[in-house]
């Protein structure tokens, strides 16, 4: 474990905060206008999903080892044991341009017109050759519909305790550059949004996908309302040498780490953090590519060990009293969904989120 960014105090001097520029305001402007807040989730528990997460398009899909289709199995697992209704779950909005604008540079949202661009981003090289307009509605608009997600469910986190976006956490984009099949930079935007409209001044993101989560560094690599805890293995990609710089704490784990050694030193890692920073929101981006077999994570750790993890990040922030968000991210088996709908239940079964639609009305 090692720090490469001075850590940040929940008493921050207001100088060390973004001057309020030009740019910052239209980026609050755009905020306060935006409609991604807009849903009726009165009646409703705080899981965010929408049939629409799903990409599936001539089997295209399948030449990237992510499962496209494991956002809709996770709340099918959930539903047919009873866990979640289908009816109570929240349906986000599609992220407009002028909501991606809040993060991303007009200049990056036009390479998305560029069909290259988004094959070389979703690392799916016959996307180059389909029209953009299709390329758009298939693959781009899916995005969007989870980045809304991601969103919301900062807004539901503030006001429940918690929320579950069941797709999200696309940690490799930032404002202006996309990658690892990342091409929204969904947790910046969940972030700035709660700044505004949920008057949230400090939030901790920890990051446990397997994979560094260089996007978010980058936006907010100079912000001292922001502390990153990433926990990651060193030895595959991004391997992005600046944004490390912008990482609080960062926790390495390299190939071949085990499950007992991982939940170890996620502990120790959790006991620093909270002597050095107080958030009002944590955003929990929960990958599960730490899984033994993955093909790009190469990590050891068992599906119970996810679960432990996953219980784990939720006790601390509910001992707290801490809203959590929490995105899905990288997971490159099809025994992801599994694992996370076992991860729900359990956290379902330890009283840390109540998924009952009861539970929606009366929160």
């Amino acid at each position: 474990m090692s720090w490469s960014r001075s850590s940040s105090s929940s008493s921050a001097s207001a100088s060390s905060y973004p001057p309020k520029t030009d740019a910052e305001s239209l980026r609050r402007q755009r905020i306060s206008s935006s409609k991604l807040y807009n849903p009726d989730v009165s009646s409703k528990v705080p899981v965010i999903y929408s049939s629409y997460y799903d990409i599936s398009f001539l089997g295209i899909e399948k030449l990237h080892p992510f499962d496209s289709s494991k956002w809709g199995r996770i709340c099918r697992f959930l539903i047919s044991e009873g866990y979640l209704e289908k009816s109570s779950i929240v349906e986000p909005l599609e992220a407009s341009t002028d909501d991606l604008l809040v993060v991303h540079t007009e200049a990056y949202l036009n390479s998305l017109k560029n069909s290259v661009n988004v094959a070389k981003i979703t690392e799916v090289a016959p996307v180059a050759m389909l029209p953009n307009w299709l390329v758009q509605m298939k693959v781009l608009y899916p995005f969007r519909r989870q980045v809304g997600g991601t969103v919301l469910a900062g807004k539901l986190a503030k006001e429940r305790g918690w929320a579950i976006n069941v797709g999200g956490g696309f940690h490799h984009c930032s404002g202006g550059r996309g990658g690892g099949f990342c091409a929204y930079a969904d947790i910046s935007l969940c972030i700035h949004f709660a700044f505004v409209r949920s008057n949230i001044s400090r939030v901790m993101i920890i990051d446990l996908d397997a994979h560094q989560g260089n996007g978010h560094e980058m936006d907010f690599g100079n912000d001292e309302r922001v502390y990153i805890l990433d926990m990651y293995n060193p030895e595959i990609y991004p391997f992005d040498m600046t944004a490390r710089n912008y990482i609080n704490q960062k926790v390495e784990v390299v190939t071949g780490t085990t499950t007992d050694e991982y939940l170890k030193q996620l502990d120790k890692a959790l006991g620093v953090v909270r002597s050095n920073f107080a958030p009002e929101l944590i955003i929990y981006n929960a990958g599960t590519d730490i899984l033994d077999g993955d093909p790009l994570g190469g990590l050891n750790i068992s599906p119970d060990g996810v679960v432990q993890r996953d219980e784990k990040v939720f006790r601390f922030a509910r001992e707290r009293n801490i809203p959590i968000v929490m995105v899905t991210s990288g997971g490159y088996m099809k025994t992801s969904a599994r694992v996370i709908a076992n991860s729900i239940i359990n956290l379902s079964k330890k009283g840390l989120i109540d998924t009952s639609a009861r539970s929606g009305m009366n929160q």
